[in-house]
């Protein structure tokens, strides 16, 4: 009985190694999405119609959990709440998506992956003109902070402007087989798949679409947080603000989708497209992220990111035929090294703030012998530096 029970108790998984686990699954759960994404753009899938099939999706998936997990902690909801919840999906979902599948479809799942790095210092970044954030520039977290910030942009900047020559290629036999798939579909008439080289495609204003992605991204996680500090729902907050993206997204498509065909589905590469992108890119990813943020911080979740730029590239390498440029691959070193220069100075942050928190009882005692209150601000900014609690919503 003794060795029966300590095999058990060799058998446990250690929680940490869980979240590793865990942070590892969702990377290479949003790396799929981003290849899924594309591929399902030279299937020839409408970029209006994609987003509203996967936010009916997420929606149907999410919904049930938020009404029967959260009924105890869930709010009345009311008119100023609505309004809340229709300019988060507004930003969060509509500006967001749309403006990923734009830059996705002029430039290549790698790059859009790098550039999402660039997420946590934008935030930081509105979060200081918002002046959610402080930044102490006498000490070195702040330094780190406002340096990663700046690596950040510079790195998104030379992906946006400088190309450069190709560096790497998939081997010709790949490379023929993608031509030949896509002149065989007759779907689209482009020699590449996704590089922005093809007659109507603009790497350029493909990377600015996606530089307004990441803009959209970040604003969408500042505003939330206050909104969950009254609506102390997740899942709810979620579930609402894809209701009202869908909405968004039909209006839009009434307005700019005319074609009754585009609403059908033509192949099964297309209907399992819309199925990853529900599934695990908004239901299945929200879920299991909320538990790693839960149980290992933002910190902790934030620093897994760059790890999906590396299994996109591989992936997409081999996939679709992808080829790497100069130009992106300097982008994407400069925008992981602020990103990490951003994480550190936020860990560096919170580290001084518990050391002054631990004051001993009689250094807090004035000549009087009164007590004196101290107050240590804690930031605020704990949501807006995550990357992402869609990540792809």
């Amino acid at each position: 009985m003794a060795d029966s029970s300590g095999s058990s108790r060799m058998c446990v998984v250690p929680e940490k190694t869980k979240l590793h686990l865990a942070m590892l699954a969702l990377q290479f759960g949003y790396a799929g999405f981003h290849v899924v994404s594309r591929a399902a753009l030279n299937m020839g899938i409408s970029k209006i119609v994609f987003p509203v099939y996967r936010n009916i999706i997420a929606l149907l998936l999410l919904a049930p959990f938020a009404y029967f997990l959260e009924k105890k902690e869930r709010p009345n909801i009311n008119f100023s709440f609505l309004v809340q919840f229709f300019f988060l999906a507004l930003i969060g979902i509509t500006a967001n998506q749309g403006f990923y599948l734009l830059g996705l479809d002029n430039t290549s799942p790698t790059f859009a992956s790098a550039i999402q790095n660039s997420v946590p210092a934008l935030t930081f970044l509105m979060a200081v003109a918002l002046r959610i954030e402080q930044v102490r520039l006498k000490r070195i977290d702040g330094i780190a902070k406002v340096l990663g910030t700046l690596s950040c942009v510079l790195g998104a900047t030379v992906i946006t402007l400088y190309k450069g020559p190709t560096i790497y290629s998939p081997t010709p036999a790949l490379h023929v087989y993608h031509q030949v798939q896509l002149q065989e579909s007759s779907l689209l008439n482009i020699s590449a798949l996704g590089l922005g080289d093809a007659k109507g495609k603009n790497w350029t204003l493909g990377c600015i679409y996606l530089i307004g992605h990441c803009l959209s991204w970040s604003g969408w996680l500042v505003l939330q947080a206050p909104v969950l500090k009254k609506y102390p729902a997740r899942l709810s907050v979620t579930s609402y603000t894809c209701l009202f993206g869908v909405f968004q997204f039909l209006i839009i498509a009434a307005a700019i989708e005319r074609d009754s065909q585009a609403w059908l589905i033509h192949s099964g590469g297309e209907l399992f497209s819309v199925f990853y992108a529900g599934f695990v890119a908004s239901g299945i990813a929200f879920a299991v992220q909320i538990w790693c943020i839960d149980r290992g911080g933002p910190v902790f979740v934030a620093v897994y990111q760059p790890v999906q730029t590396l299994v996109v590239a591989i992936v997409a390498s081999f996939a679709l035929g992808e080829e790497f440029y100069l130009g992106g691959i300097i982008g994407a070193v400069l925008i992981i090294i602020g990103l990490y220069l951003v994480l550190w100075g936020k860990s560096e942050e919170r580290k001084f703030a518990l050391a002054s928190a631990v004051i001993p009882s009689s250094s807090v005692i004035t000549e009087h012998g009164n007590n004196r209150s101290t107050s240590h601000s804690k930031s605020s900014l704990v949501q807006p530096l995550l990357p992402s609690l869609t990540e792809n919503v």
